[in-house]
């Protein structure tokens, strides 16, 4: 009967994905930051002054202050704009801000000033972390490779310099240097960060190889067949920066008005200035009237109808192991109608681990012998089915023997003296087959069909067993596969580097039926922006290299955070650092409540807005009064937003329908 072990506790084993090394900008070298930081401490410092009735002298100037290092930026921004024709909302602040101070309302002003250059700053850092990724990316290309020579000698070169028709040799445990065709040699390549796949890939002659891949064993000769700026690694990074240029900068509701707001109320305050006065107002009345329309007129409520909501709902998501990286993201989440899944490492744990022990009949072995059989001859090996193998015996605690005489050769197996006996671990096709072993053929081609890796073991030279191994399924994918399906209307879609019967295979264990498999990085982006071409707005859920074109490219993009490599946690928008695949659908349903209650608040704002507006053009709005309904909307509209915050809105994993 066959052993499957996929519901025991996972042992640690090392991940053998390689990730890009960490660069990373630092927040006070952005300008952005340094000045957001100051004007938010000054802001902090004059707040309980002001408010404890202290000397004037003192929060006055805290506050101007503020004024001057949170508002100079965005001022001279705005500035600029308005040079070329164009003003924007950030100028529009600032002047309200200083007519806010005009009149007294000072603490209103700083407030106001904080918030964008806030604001400012955290944009400024997104794409400063993301720039630091791509750059980082080239670094799994290596430097330097081993050119040979016509007369069989090596040197040593810049990669950058290898040519079309150059062969070079690779090395066990280096990175290869260019994209090429194996000449001679055979080994184990990791290709992990440019297929996803979770295991090495044999590779003989005749075999494509990837630059920034690992060779595990066997030394290459390698024949260049791409220059070097045109690897696959080289073009990963284009697409990561085009998709990130070209996909236009996502605004929040009101800013999407903001010109025509903008336009609208500078004229409207100089007209109920300058109107009043030309009928022979006096000019303080006609100022005061003016400067109270800007106040009542002023988006902060509007402003505050958006962002509490949204930045409660990151608070709250961040509580669960869901970082979204700004309001923006919050916003675009629950507008997405189709999700597009990686496999391994983001359905899938990411690690193989043996899921099924089948001793042949005749062999006088149970599970656990050939297990402890196999993990034995499998001890010395550093390959990851050895790792897998080895992992499963401690986790039954069996005890494992000493080896003699061990040897490996790359992609057949391993071979070793076991209490006696020459055990031999490795691949089917060169074991089983050649032992001319009917059984162990059927059980070889049953585990193959069910999505397994097949391992044969030997003993002297006659099959005794085959082991079954499988990157695990996450426990929760089928639920989340489910929940989306709920949510958008649309069964997910799975997008992966990996052989389309392991693909398939999951795919039907988690309800997926649109798979696409053996796809390359500009594959996924190129089935990203076909859906996006017919008006979808696709959700690329990833955690490799691989993944992060299609994570920029996309409508939204999240990525898992445990595994995930550098390049793809700064693209995505979100990443799960728990690594938990439920939290997404949870997190798209709480985006989409967070939609809801923006929309409300703004029909508060906007309803406070045009009343106080009404009154100050029709009537006489008192400058108190027309403060304390623009501050009331405001504590309104922010109030709400913030019950987003409770742990009740954060939306629970619901069962799928019977």
């Amino acid at each position: 009967m066959p052993s499957v072990l996929d519901r025991r506790p996972a042992p640690p084993v090392a991940a053998h994905r390689t990730a890009a090394p960490h660069r990373r900008t630092r927040l006070l070298a952005l300008p952005e930051a340094r000045w957001a930081i100051a004007a938010l401490v000054l802001f902090l410092i004059g707040l309980p002054v002001h408010l404890l009735d202290g000397p004037a002298w003192l929060w006055g100037t805290l506050f101007a202050a503020t004024y001057a290092t949170g508002g100079w930026e965005p001022g001279w921004e705005g500035l600029k704009a308005l040079r070329d024709k164009t003003l924007d909302v950030d100028l529009l602040m600032v002047v309200a801000a200083l007519g806010a101070a005009a009149i007294g309302q000072v603490l209103d002003g700083a407030l106001l000033i904080v918030i964008f250059a806030t604001s400012g700053a955290l944009e400024a850092v997104a794409t400063a972390r993301t720039a630091d990724s791509v750059r980082g990316l080239l670094d799994l290309a290596p430097a330097t490779a081993t050119r040979l020579l016509p007369d069989g000698t090596e040197e040593t070169v810049e990669a950058e310099r290898l040519a079309v028709g150059d062969t070079i040799l690779v090395r066990p445990g280096e990175r290869v240097g260019a994209d090429g065709r194996v000449l001679y040699g055979a080994g184990e390549v990791d290709q992990a960060t440019i297929t996803g796949e979770p295991l090495p890939v044999a590779k003989q002659v005749g075999d494509g190889v990837f630059a920034g891949t690992v060779n595990g064993t066997g030394a290459l000769r390698v024949q260049v067949e791409r220059d070097p700026s045109d690897s696959v690694i080289a073009r990963i990074v284009r697409m990561v920066e085009e998709a990130s240029e070209t996909k236009a900068p996502t605004q929040l509701f009101i800013e999407k008005v903001e010109q025509r707001y903008s336009i609208g109320m500078v004229a409207a305050t100089l007209a109920v200035f300058a109107i009043p006065l030309a009928f022979g107002d006096a000019l303080s009345a006609a100022l005061l009237r003016a400067m109270t329309f800007m106040i009542v007129a002023s988006p902060c409520a509007v402003v505050l109808s958006t962002m509490p909501p949204l930045l409660s709902a990151i608070a709250n998501a961040g509580r669960h192991g869901v970082l979204a990286k700004s309001a923006v993201v919050m916003e675009r989440l629950g507008r997405i109608d189709t999700v597009a899944l990686d496999k391994t490492g983001t359905l899938t744990e990411g690690t193989p681990r043996v899921t099924d022990l089948r001793p042949l009949p005749g062999s006088g072995l149970d599970q656990d012998s050939l297990l402890r059989l196999a993990a034995s001859a499998e001890h010395p090996s550093e390959h990851p089915l050895a790792r897998a193998v080895v992992a499963a015996a401690r986790e039954r605690g069996l005890p494992l023997t000493g080896v003699e005489d061990f040897t490996a050769a790359p992609g057949r197996g391993v071979t070793a003296t076991v209490d006696g006996h020459t055990v031999t671990v490795g691949a089917p096709a060169r074991l089983v087959d050649a032992a001319g072993h009917q059984p162990g053929r059927a059980v070889v081609a049953e585990l193959e069909e069910a999505g397994r890796t097949a391992v044969a073991v030997l003993r002297d030279q006659e099959p005794v067993g085959v082991l079954g191994i499988a990157d695990r399924l996450r426990p929760d994918a089928a639920a989340t596969v489910a929940a989306l399906t709920r949510l958008t209307g649309r069964t997910p879609i799975l997008l992966t580097g990996d052989n389309e019967r392991a693909a398939r295979h999951l795919a039907a264990e988690v309800g997926i039926t649109d798979v696409r498999a053996g796809l390359l990085p500009q594959d996924k982006v190129a089935a990203v922006q076909e859906w996006e071409a017919r008006g979808r707005r696709v959700l690329v859920v990833g955690d490799g290299v691989n993944d992060a074109p299609a994570l920029a490219a996309a409508h939204s993009g999240i990525a898992m955070g445990k595994a995930g490599s550098d390049l793809a946690l700064e693209t995505a928008d979100a990443v799960v650092v728990r690594d938990e695949l439920a939290a997404i659908p949870s997190l798209v349903q709480l985006s989409r409540t967070a939609r809801r209650f923006v929309i409300r608040n703004l029909a508060i704002a906007g309803t406070f807005i045009a009343v106080l507006v009404a009154w100050d053009l029709i009537g006489t709005l008192p400058l108190p009064l027309g403060v304390a309904g623009h501050e009331g909307s405001t504590v309104i509209v922010g109030l709400n937003g913030l019950r987003l915050l409770r742990e009740a809105a954060w939306p629970r994993p619901t069962p799928p329908a019977a």
